[in-house]
């Protein structure tokens, strides 16, 4: 091949051929002269091309997890919450009987017996048998009748396993107990004590010793305090904190409802009941963190007594019901104050956001010697439905059930105010409405146009409206936590940010969207609001998947719910910002599975900046008390957070 010349005959060597790029990099770059179509074109081509390859590996994601549930449940192999390969192929060698040391070293034991034959193949997939010898070895270890000396010494044999990992294998075994019996001389009392010690042994062990101190905090029911704001039952009070004193919990957690302090007149602010309780609190020398509610709840209290909002409130929307939050159907929710009126004076002469403000200083001006002593360690700041950072979209007062998408909350007469600013100042008028296809509160997303694969949310008036629905959320907030800032006088403020993981595996993440948060396959919503948070220096508190999705848990791949990967992007997306986490479970913490999982959410194991969560709260079951059982396992739970080896008998 001939070499081009140059003009004064010399030549030069052709350039390489170049490989073809592929990913994103395949569409062309737009050229320095194309036309603004073109590029155009090119960059919704690129955008296309990002969620497809999102799509694929949230597709991947999911065979994957497949894969790992069926070797935990019908191949008896103990693998981590979040296995990778090497997890698989370290777990395929010791069931093997080849020893994996930490680093990855692998070698094949001096006592244990070649290879078995290869299994059979099942289509296109490699089943490993349950009847591998070497795992039946290690399993029958773990028999009841066995020692406890002998069955922790077996279950040493691998340091690495996480927490789940070894509660996989007691829950296996709890099943092959269940189906095939025991043959074991000893009486079933005596078995099912010895289960539960394993159970606790194995549950919580010792790698959480010289771990980050995490204070451990547990919420006091909502009925001690009366609607006339007394404190119902002292004694009973004295014995509960008695109860947490003896589990080494760091301290209480206390709702201050507005709908009791302010309930009957205006600025007249009844602390009693709340003064008598912190002074009880101080007794056992705890601390408190106490929640400013305001919002009402449907739950009852001492008394059958139901805390809604103030009634000087309910008088008003006697003659304008517009300062609640609204549907499509015009339906109220008198659970909380609309956003809309922040900046509205129809509350006897004050806007929303200034009826806040009286509120926080006035509990400041009452309890600001409690604050310097040190036993309120922080503030929580309610801002929306159950004290959450969200529209009241779900509510079950309207019907709702789980998984449904919930509904927008934005047809109250200032809310509508506000979007036709919005849309005006946009240049398209037309767009001053809700979506009227976007379903309702039990809908499903393939069911409506808008939340749809493809559908309006992703349309140009789609994109408007989720920004300006988004950002009302954001603007209510940002005023709400400037004006807390002046009241508390740099005390330490949270702010809850809910966990909706039903319909996250979809595109449009609708339950999300409804409820505020702008998180689709193709955007991240969570990062702008906790960088507005980041500059109000708050603290953010995660209310915690926990043990409760698993009441829905048949229901969750019908729902494409994901409550560890919501988990995980909340979480993330808080320390990139820089931000501090605390942790809630949503309800009472009853088994050892839900303990591993918090424990693995506080303290990440793999994490290469050593973050932690800065506190955990434990929302307690208000009707029956705790089973010895369940005590104990919280003592060692608690112990785990501190950072201490549990005691012999503890586990």
């Amino acid at each position: 091949m001939k070499h081009p010349l140059h003009r004064d005959g010399e030549s030069y060597p052709s350039p390489p051929p170049q490989r073809r790029p592929r990913g994103f990099a395949s569409a062309p770059a737009p050229a320095a002269g194309a036309s603004p179509r073109r590029r155009g074109v090119q960059e919704r081509e690129r955008e296309r091309e990002k969620e497809r390859t999102k799509l694929r590996e949230r597709h991947r994601r999911a065979i994957t997890g497949r894969m790992l549930a069926g070797l935990r449940q019908h191949g008896n192999f103990p693998l981590p919450a979040r296995a990778d390969m090497n997890d698989v192929l370290a777990a395929l060698a010791r069931a093997a009987g080849w020893t994996v040391q930490p680093d990855g070293t692998t070698f094949r034991s001096s006592n244990q017996p070649l290879l078995p034959p290869p299994p059979q193949l099942h289509g296109a997939f490699q089943v490993a048998s349950v009847e591998t010898p070497a795992l039946i070895n290690t399993l029958s270890s773990y028999a009841i009748g066995t020692p406890l000396d002998s069955q922790a010494s077996a279950l040493q044999t691998d340091d690495s396993l996480s927490p789940s990992s070894l509660d996989s294998v007691v829950a296996d075994r709890r099943i092959k107990t269940e189906n095939h019996g025991n043959s074991s001389s000893v009486s079933s009392l005596n078995c099912m004590d010895n289960d539960q010690q394993l159970t606790r042994s194995v549950l919580f062990p010792d790698d959480y010793t010289k771990t980050p101190y995490i204070p451990v905090y547990a919420s006091l029911p909502m009925g001690i305090i009366n609607s006339h704001c007394q404190l119902v039952d002292p004694e009973s009070v004295r014995a509960e904190l008695r109860q947490l004193k003896s589990l080494n919990v760091d301290g209480v957690v206390v709702d201050c409802w507005w709908g009791i302090v302010e309930a009957w007149t205006p600025r007249k602010y009844e602390w009693s009941g709340y003064r008598d309780l912190f002074g009880i609190i101080k007794e056992f020398k705890l601390k408190v963190q106490v929640v400013l509610s305001f919002h009402g709840s449907g739950e009852t209290g001492s008394g059958d007594v139901l805390i809604s909002l103030p009634k000087w409130i309910m008088e008003i929307a006697k003659e304008n019901q517009d300062i609640f939050f609204t549907d499509r159907e015009g339906r109220r929710n008198t659970e909380c104050l609309s956003w809309g009126i922040d900046k509205e004076r129809v509350l006897r002469g004050r806007t929303g956001i200034e009826v806040c403000f009286d509120f926080m200083r006035s509990f400041h001006m009452e309890f600001r010697n409690l604050s310097e002593e040190g036993l309120v360690s922080s503030i929580e700041i309610g801002l929306g439905a159950s004290g959450e950072l969200r529209y009241p979209s779900c509510p079950e007062t309207m019907g709702w059930k789980y998984p449904g998408i919930g509904e927008f909350q934005c047809y109250d007469r200032y809310m509508q105010k506000n979007l036709r600013q919005s849309a005006l100042s946009r240049g398209h008028l037309f767009w001053a409405r809700g979506p009227d296809n976007a379903g309702y509160y039990n809908s499903r997303p393939h069911e409506t146009g808008f939340f749809c694969d493809g559908g309006d949310y992703d349309s140009y008036y789609g994109r408007f409206f989720l920004n300006w629905y988004s950002g009302v959320l954001m603007d209510h907030v940002d005023q709400v936590l400037s004006l807390a800032t002046l009241a508390f006088d740099g005390a330490e403020i949270v702010v809850k940010v809910p966990s909706i993981y039903w319909w996250y595996r979809t595109a449009s993440h609708a339950a999300e969207l409804t409820a505020g948060f702008y998180n689709t396959t193709n955007r991240d919503g969570y990062s702008p609001v906790f960088r507005m948070l980041k500059k109000h220096s708050v603290i953010l508190k995660l209310v915690c998947y926990g043990p409760e999705y698993t009441v829905h848990e048949k229901d969750d791949d019908e729902a494409f719910a994901d409550p560890e990967g919501l988990t995980w992007q909340v979480i993330n997306a808080a320390w990139d910002q820089g931000l501090p986490l605390c942790i809630e479970s949503a309800l009472p913490c009853r088994n050892g599975e839900a303990y591993s999982r918090i424990l693995d959410t506080a303290k990440p194991r793999d994490d290469p900046d050593r973050h932690h969560a800065a506190s955990f709260a434990y929302r307690q079951q208000q009707q029956p008390p705790l089973r010895e059982a369940c005590l104990s396992e919280l003592c060692t739970f608690v112990k785990c957070m501190h950072g201490e080896a549990p005691q012999n008998g503890e586990g």
